[in-house]
Formats: C-alpha cells, sequence, structure tokens
C-alpha cells in the first residue's frame, strides 16, 4: 500500500481498531499512536527518497515484562511473562537485491549486504550484528532474504528490561518471515533465530524468553525443558481490573557494559549443572542438589556463589508455576506474595541487584527501598529483566499509583515511571 493511502487511512480512523487492540483504549492513546505512525512514515520517504510514494508495509513487535522467572529460561527452566504495549516499529519497503538497509531512529543507518553473513569480530554489541545475524540464520533454514529498506521507531526504552534488543530481533525476523517466507516460519521459530543473533553475532549470553515472549504475546508460561521446541500456555488476567496497575520503573542505569555480569549467571549455573553430570540446572534433582551441597562447596570448579545462584533457580522456577495458577484463580494476595519472594530470592542469591565492579551504584536497590516503603503490605516488587541496572517491576493498588509514581519518579526523573498494559498479540504486520 502506498503511504499516501496509508495516512489516508489513518487520518480516516480507519486503523483505530487496530492501534486500540494493540495499545489500548481511549482517545490520548490513538492521538499518540497516530502521530508516531504518521512521523515514521514520513520519515521514511525523508531517508529513502528514491520512490517519494512508495509500497510500504508496516510491522510491530512488542517489548516484554518477566513476571516471574528471574535468569532461569537459560536452564531450560520456566517462566511467566508478557508483551507489553510498548512496541518497536518498522516501515518496510522493498530496495535493492542483494542490500539491506536500516535506519533505526536515532541512530546511524545500518546496510548489510545479504551475501556477506559471517559474524564479524569488530560488529559486536551493535546493530548491524542482529541484522547480519538474523538474516544468516533464515539463510541457513533455506529462505532467500531479499533486500528492502526500513525506518524502524521504538519507545521500548534501550537498556530499561523490556527487552529493545529482542522486540528489534523478532520485528526483523516478522518482516523476514512475511515477505520472503510466506509466514511459515512461526513465533517460535523466529524467537529461536532472534536468540541466535543476539548469542552468536552481537555476543550476549541471553536465553529465549526476550524473544518468545515478544514474538508470542499475550500472558504466557513458557517451559523451556523440552527438547525441541518451548512448551506455552496462555493466561487471562487484567490487573487493572483486579485493582493494580503494573508499574516499570527505569532507574537510569545502562546495560552497555554488563555483558560479563549477564555471562556469569548461567556460566556458574551450569557448572552446578556439571557437578551432576547436567547441561542445564532444570535436568537436575533439587533434592539431590541440597543433599549433596557439602561436597559442592569443597568442589574447587565451583564458587559459592554458583550455589546461591542454583538455590534461586529451583525456588523460582516452582515459583513460575506458582504463580500462573494464582492469577487463574484470581488470588491477588497469593500472586503478589509470590512476586515479593522472587524478588527476595533475585536479591539474596540471585545477587543481581547491581554490579560487582561498581557497588557504589545501587540504583535497583533504592527504587525497591522506596517501593516497599510505600505499598507496604498492599503490592509487590523486584528487580526486573537481567539485572545489575536499568528497572524494578512492581504491582501497584490503583489509589497508591500517584503517590508510588511521584515518589520514583523524584529518584529517578519525570518519566521514569511505565505504566504498563498486556498486550494480547506479538509481532504482527500491521499492514
Amino acid at each position: 500500500m502506498k503511504i499516501s493511502d496509508i495516512l489516508t487511512k489513518i487520518n480516516e480512523c480507519a486503523l483505530d481498531d487496530v492501534f486500540s487492540e494493540l495499545y489500548g483504549e481511549g482517545e490520548d492513546i490513538l492521538k499518540k499512536q497516530k502521530e508516531r505512525y504518521i512521523h515514521a512514515l514520513e520519515k521514511f520517504s525523508e531517508t529513502f527518497p528514491e520512490e517519494p510514494d512508495r509500497d510500504v508495509s508496516i510491522f510491530s513487535a512488542p517489548g516484554r515484562t518477566e513476571i516471574c522467572g528471574n535468569h532461569t529460561d537459560h536452564q531450560k527452566g520456566c517462566v511467566l511473562a508478557a508483551s507489553v504495549d510498548l512496541d518497536t516499529v518498522a516501515v518496510v519497503s522493498s530496495g535493492e537485491k542483494h542490500l539491506i538497509r536500516i535506519h533505526s531512529e536515532g541512530y546511524p543507518m545500518v546496510s548489510i549486504d545479504t551475501d556477506d553473513l559471517l559474524p564479524r569480530e569488530e560488529e559486536k554489541n551493535t546493530t548491524a550484528s542482529l541484522v547480519r545475524g538474523v538474516v544468516a540464520q533464515f539463510g541457513a533454514r533455506g529462505v532467500k532474504v531479499s533486500g528492502f529498506d526500513a525506518y524502524i521507531t521504538s519507545n521500548v526504552l534501550s537498556g530499561s528490561g523490556l527487552s529493545s534488543s529482542a522486540a528489534f530481533e523478532v520485528l526483523l525476523g516478522k518482516i523476514i518471515d512475511t515477505r520472503d517466507n510466506e509466514g511459515e516460519t512461526g513465533p517460535v521459530e523466529i524467537a529461536k533465530i532472534g536468540r541466535f543473533a543476539e548469542n552468536w553475532y552481537f555476543g550476549k549470553a541471553c536465553g529465549l524468553m526476550d524473544q518468545t515472549a515478544s514474538s508470542v504475546g499475550g500472558l504466557v508460561e513458557i517451559d523451556f525443558g523440552y527438547s525441541k521446541d518451548p512448551k506455552i500456555d496462555n493466561h487471562q488476567f487484567d490487573f487493572d481490573r483486579a485493582g493494580y496497575a503494573l508499574i516499570i520503573t527505569d532507574t537510569g542505569g545502562s546495560h552497555a557494559d554488563l555483558s560479563d555480569e549477564y555471562s556469569a549467571i548461567p556460566r556458574e549455573m551450569k557448572s552446578v549443572a556439571r557437578f551432576f553430570g547436567k547441561d542445564r540446572l532444570s535436568e537436575v534433582d533439587e533434592k539431590e542438589f541440597y543433599a549433596r551441597i557439602s561436597k559442592l562447596r569443597r568442589d574447587p570448579e565451583i564458587c559459592e556463589r554458583a550455589i546461591l545462584r542454583s538455590a534461586h533457580f529451583f525456588s523460582d522456577n516452582a515459583r513460575v508455576r506458582k504463580e500462573a495458577q494464582a492469577l487463574d484463580a484470581g488470588d491477588v494476595p497469593a500472586f503478589l506474595a509470590l512476586v515479593n519472594e522472587s524478588g527476595e530470592s533475585s536479591a539474596g542469591f540471585l545477587q543481581n541487584l547491581y554490579c560487582n565492579n561498581t557497588p557504589q551504584s545501587q540504583a535497583i536497590p533504592l527504587a525497591l527501598m522506596m517501593s516497599r516503603r510505600i505499598l507496604g503490605n498492599d503490592g509487590a516488587c523486584r528487580v526486573h529483566g537481567g539485572g545489575f541496572a536499568g528497572t524494578i517491576q512492581a504491582f501497584v493498588p490503583k489509589e497508591k499509583v500517584i503517590e508510588y509514581t511521584t515518589s520514583l519518579e523524584g529518584l529517578f526523573g519525570t518519566g521514569a515511571c511505565h505504566i504498563l498494559r498486556i498486550r494480547p498479540k506479538g509481532a504482527v504486520q500491521i499492514i
């Protein structure tokens, strides 16, 4: 569809139902999203002026919130996660045959030759590495990727713990799958492709949770302990109707230099698994772990922190099912108690609230301290996502939202708090 035709549709409210489903209802929300999409279309035309009114498609992939299962996915454990109403949007059109050009708003243009897909050491931790990795994995699956131009805008804050990188990877996967594979790849395989690109091209040892939650969408319980594909169960729960707001607070810390901190967690957990002759902790019997914990401590290959992090895995992995059951039963107090338990386990055993290299900087513990002071026994809070820097998650009673956001933004700046809505869909083609 031509850009001028899409602009007409937006201005004539023909896409209002689509926007409402993805972002929520309300005149202010619709107005904001219309302006955002119009801006993206106009910027596409400015960035790629060769054909002023080209045929384009529009794609969206959401960020995600991890509700339970902190660092359990890379051990093939379980997680409870949800896609959210912050997303990454791409305006896309066909380009030169072997060239992918991507301009992400606020960043330089990235150009990738689809015939040159080997990983490059100098590209690690860059957007180019993710693009090259995603395209390479489609090629490995027999998909001939054609060239395209894309202008991308995102309100999934980088380093926010809402997985901006996963949203970007999944968005690319959805674009390529739709354009070059007739949509046959499917959301789980798209998630796997994104994780591969992040692991082997970008250089971050992540699990599969972020990409799966973004790609599949909705409130999902994911069990990664299966040989081929994760087992995914969909759940329904309306936190707003239950009287609570899901709030993510960005404490301002950057994730840019934390790859070593992240990588240490799966490495240490795997060292414990190897003690039992297994590859991942999900394959280790919890009772045997505790029965042999004294021998673990005497093993020169295993540090004490690895034992504590493994204990966190076992407890948080079990909590995923309990939280999902509590939500299914509408038992909010039980759910909130479990969220607080998860947060305490992350703090005491997983130890991912601040960076060990800069222990003086403790924005996440500060945010959690203030959250508990405000919420008392009426809500719950925990570290969010990978940790070490970035965000916390809180379930806040509606009557305390103003007090909560005012207090936290007083600490971390105006706009630090984000009230999120669970989005019912994952990666989609909108136009």
